[in-house]
């Protein structure tokens, strides 16, 4: 009997959708050996793309902190069935799984599907993917789902190259840039190639083993750890605790501390975070150890 492999994302800008068709390719392949369903979580009330900047912005405090919406029901076919493997799409909003992502998970149809399965989580991020992925790990155990691989693609580029050209893609829909800026997001040449990571996957998948999976996906480009990012996010979600905190308790102010955040957010981009960078590039001798052991946790699972 074929193996039953199901494809669950939420894509709001198509970007992750051709990821995960591309990385389930070399299942639809071998149509002898597996069967393939697609299901893409359905808002009952969509976020629009692209994005209004003052919608953009006023979307975090609910996505920080986890604050689920009403989703339509999976169709019977997802609910019906066991599949032997789940690859699991996620989108990253405000160093947080996205509220349709977090929506999901929070329903009564995510154990439904996803409890005593193989998860296989895949996200396409600018480029801090590292403590949303710990956030989703925990949901993956609540909800007794068994985590055997990560692919988290980024975009390359230097840090404030992509803060610009993803700002811009979100607000006009447009990927593609003006000179002599790069086109948005994870390249073309990437998401073209994904499918070799279905390839190294569909071996472990016939073998009913994923012992050694996550490091063959490493080995083949599928996780890329920049560690002065992992301080960046950590300072980020300490400071974003703070402001979505007083948001959500102060709605009457609610535009006003929106704009507070919207401000400190532009500064830690342009101010704090390249003088971050120069001490955590002084100090990179004295934590080389402790940063090695980031990138190796990270990359795992």
């Amino acid at each position: 009997m074929p193996k039953k492999i199901l494809v669950l994302y939420y894509s709001q800008t198509g970007q992750l959708k051709d990821i995960v068709n591309n990385i389930a390719k070399p299942f639809e392949q071998l149509k002898d050996s597996y069967t393939v369903t697609y299901y893409e979580i359905k808002m009952e009330k969509d976020f629009a793309f692209p994005w209004k900047s003052e919608v953009f912005y006023d979307t975090f405090p609910e996505t920080y902190r986890q604050i689920p919406r009403a989703i339509l029901p999976p169709p019977e076919e997802v609910l019906n069935q066991k599949f032997d493997l789940i690859l699991f799409g996620y989108q990253v909003w405000f160093l947080t799984p996205s509220i349709p992502i977090i929506s999901f998970l929070k329903s009564a149809y995510a154990a439904q599907i996803m409890c005593d399965t193989p998860v296989i989580t895949i996200s396409a991020t600018r480029n801090m993917w590292m403590l949303s992925q710990e956030k989703l790990k925990i949901h993956l155990q609540r909800l007794q789902a068994k985590l055997v691989g990560n692919i988290a693609l980024v975009d390359r580029h230097d840090n404030y190259t992509s803060v610009i050209t993803i700002l811009n893609w979100m607000q006009t829909g447009n990927k593609e840039q003006k000179k002599p800026f790069p086109k948005a997001g994870v390249s073309d040449a990437e998401i073209a190639s994904a499918d070799k990571y279905g390839t190294i996957i569909e071996k472990y998948v016939s073998q009913d083993n994923y012992n050694g999976l996550q490091n063959e996906l490493v080995k083949n480009g599928a996780v890329e750890i920049r560690p002065f990012l992992i301080k960046v996010e950590t300072v980020g979600n300490k400071l974003f605790t703070v402001f979505s905190g007083i948001i959500l308790k102060k709605p009457e102010k609610r535009k006003f501390w929106v704009g507070v955040y919207k401000f400190y957010l532009m500064a830690a981009i342009w101010v704090i975070s390249p003088i971050v960078l120069i001490i955590y590039n002084i100090t990179t001798p004295i934590f080389w150890w402790k940063r090695k052991k980031q990138i190796q946790y990270y990359q795992g699972l």
